[in-house]
């Protein structure tokens, strides 16, 4: 699954929502793979002793890209609901070039807001089965048969 654009080919949706990078289909689950490499690192690192500006800017470039990164799976869980193909359980991948520390921030704040597991005991499905968020190197001992390369 990506944001195909052309009309013609059979990954095109039409739809206005955006779709995780790669979509994985085994045998007894999905996989949503969002990738991010951001080249100014400093902008999301919270530091304890940056001034009130320079910290609320920080915070709004974390709450964005928690946010990017939610709306990113629920479109494509929206794509492949609508296909009928959500009868495997879901699992959430999203491979970033932060360390672990910012990356357990991010996955923190992600799990609670996709929802991860049933939330509520009126609710029959899953959404979301897990979440990880991970660096190349927790990726790499995580996945050792899927490893990334530069």
């Amino acid at each position: 699954m990506v944001n195909e654009t052309d009309k013609t080919k059979a990954t095109y949706h039409g739809a206005p929502m955006k779709a995780v990078d790669i979509l994985v289909e085994l045998d007894t689950t999905y996989l949503f793979v969002e990738v991010k490499h951001y080249e100014h690192l400093e902008e999301l690192i919270i530091g304890p002793l940056d001034d009130h500006d320079t910290l609320t800017k920080k915070r709004d470039h974390h709450t964005w890209l928690k946010n990017y990164l939610k709306y990113k799976f629920r479109d494509s869980y929206l794509y492949r609901h609508a296909e009928g193909k959500t009868e495997k359980p879901i699992h959430y991948l999203c491979l970033l070039n932060f360390d672990n520390a910012l990356n357990l921030a991010i996955n923190k704040n992600l799990r609670k807001e996709l929802p991860i597991g049933k939330p509520v005991q009126r609710w029959q499905k899953k959404l979301c089965e897990s979440c990880q968020v991970l660096n190349e190197t927790a990726w790499n001992i995580a996945f050792p048969r899927w490893p990334v390369r530069n």
